[in-house]
């Protein structure tokens, strides 16, 4: 096989997986785009590899032996991640990435750009909101 074929494969995965990281905001979906931009990294590796254990005498086989340590670390951090993702549900109630960025820098949805809290609207207003 030509190795033109896995690279592309591997270019698409890793676009895919970088769109994924940029344009989600559930940190659960932003962990299995990070995944997937390791897998095509790990089948940029073994394709390298393969292509080069061809035309090298030696095979050493580095590539692979360079996409088992990235599934190692890969699996370590999904668990470490899945654990934090789940810590700070159970803490703030939300996996959303733009709240929990907000709720960290200092910024309450409740509050005006100084911080200062907005006045609670009244009765006939929170009506007219709510129809």
């Amino acid at each position: 096989m030509h190795l033109a074929y896995p690279a592309v494969l591997a270019a698409l995965l890793f676009c895919t997986g970088l769109y994924g990281v940029l344009a989600r905001r559930n940190a659960i979906l932003v962990l299995m785009s990070v995944e997937l931009m390791l897998n095509a990294v790990n089948l940029n590796l073994v394709a390298f590899d393969a292509w080069l254990s061809r035309a090298a005498e030696d095979t050493l086989h580095s590539g692979q032996a360079l996409a088992l340590f990235t599934i190692a670390i890969a699996a370590a951090e999904i668990g470490i991640g899945l654990a934090i993702v789940l810590a700070v549900y159970r803490n703030r109630g939300t996996s959303d990435v733009d709240r929990l960025r907000d709720t960290a820098e200092g910024h309450d949805p409740d509050s005006d750009a100084t911080g200062r809290a907005l006045p609670a609207p009244a009765a006939g207003e929170k009506a007219e909101a709510t129809a």
